[in-house]
């Protein structure tokens, strides 16, 4: 039988920590999620002047960064890129800000971040994976 990591619960509160420490010292109004490696949300934490439709493209990101096992960056870069048919995937969070978390080699979880520009939203969610990755 195989055996794997997974986010706690004390993990998860740091990269949300991190995140927002990010966040704040850049004085950047975000919303950070993070999710376990099924792409199911863990936490959710709107950062004061996040605009309320951020807490979804967040959740979101996070979400397709954890089952797509890659930054979501790389589907938007595929997008833009001409790869329209992959806008039939079934995920939602095809933008930059969603990172995923690797232990050991396999994905354990996701921090999607939404509210400013797309490579201030991979800076904070890497800031965040950093805390614990």
């Amino acid at each position: 039988m195989q055996t794997k990591s997974i986010l706690a619960q004390a993990d998860v509160i740091n990269v949300l920590d991190a995140a927002q420490k990010e966040a704040d010292s850049n004085s950047w109004p975000v919303t950070i999620a993070v999710t376990d490696d099924g792409g199911h949300l863990l936490a959710l934490r709107r950062l004061d002047g996040a605009a309320p439709f951020s807490a979804e493209v967040a959740t979101q990101k996070a979400r397709s960064a954890a089952l797509g096992r890659k930054e979501t960056q790389v589907f938007e870069e595929m997008i833009n890129g001409g790869r329209t048919a992959f806008l039939s995937a079934p995920l939602q969070g095809l933008l930059s800000g969603g990172v995923p978390i690797i232990v050991d080699g396999h994905v354990v979880g996701a921090v999607g971040i939404s509210g400013v520009k797309p490579d201030q939203d991979v800076q904070i969610a890497k800031a965040g994976v950093s805390a614990i990755a």
